[in-house]
């Protein structure tokens, strides 16, 4: 079992999300919690960088999330459009 920690600026954010895509992203946590950081089954699934994933939520839709060092808390720092994504 994974602690997933969601940062401040994406909890701020959330509620601006479509509602089918809030939900998505509850999914997203929750496979991150009982499987890890590696999720190859989401859409588009992807590294970005040493530690650092992302997914699509939906086509118009993005999250990303570090794991330092295969330690059990992995955090998710974005959640949002691909326009404005952090890569």
């Amino acid at each position: 079992m994974y602690k997933v920690n969601i940062k401040k600026s994406v909890l701020k954010n959330i509620h601006k999300l479509p509602k089918d895509i809030q939900f998505t992203l509850d999914t997203l946590v929750d496979d991150l919690m009982e499987k890890g950081p590696i999720r190859k089954e989401w859409p588009n699934f992807s590294t970005l960088g040493k530690n650092e994933y992302h997914c699509h939520l939906a086509y118009k839709w993005v999250a990303c999330w570090y794991n330092e060092n295969d330690s059990i808390t992995i955090e998710v720092y974005y959640a949002g459009s691909r326009e404005n994504a952090p890569y």
